[in-house]
C-alpha cells in the first residue's frame, strides 16, 4: 500500500478531528469514567482491527487511553490507518 504525503495526510486529518499527527503516527487519546470503560472501548478496538488486519499501539492508564496508527510494514501513513481511524471513530 503506498505511503501518503504530508499534503494527503493532513487532508484525511481534516476528517478526524479527534486525532492528531505526533511524529508521523496518527494518534487518538481519550479518558473514560473508569478502568472497565477503558477496557471496554479498547476490546472493541481491539475487535476492529482484527477485522481490518491492521493494529494501533495502544497505551492504557487506568481511564485513559492512546490509540496510534502508523503502517509500519509500509514505512509510513496510509490509507488503512485512516479507514481504521474512522471505524474506531464509530464506536462512540
Amino acid at each position: 500500500m503506498p505511503i501518503l504525503t504530508p499534503n494527503e495526510a493532513q487532508a484525511r486529518l481534516q476528517r478526524l478531528p479527534q486525532w492528531k499527527l505526533v511524529e508521523g503516527e496518527i494518534v487518538l487519546e481519550s479518558t473514560f469514567a473508569d478502568f472497565v470503560s477503558a477496557m471496554d472501548f479498547v476490546n472493541a478496538v481491539a475487535e476492529k482491527a482484527e477485522m481490518a488486519g491492521h493494529h494501533p499501539d495502544i497505551d492504557i492508564r487506568y481511564n485513559r487511553v492512546r490509540l496510534a496508527l502508523i503502517s509500519h510494514d509500509a514505512g509510513g501513513l496510509t490509507p488503512r490507518d485512516f479507514e481504521l481511524a474512522e471505524a474506531i471513530n464509530a464506536l462512540s
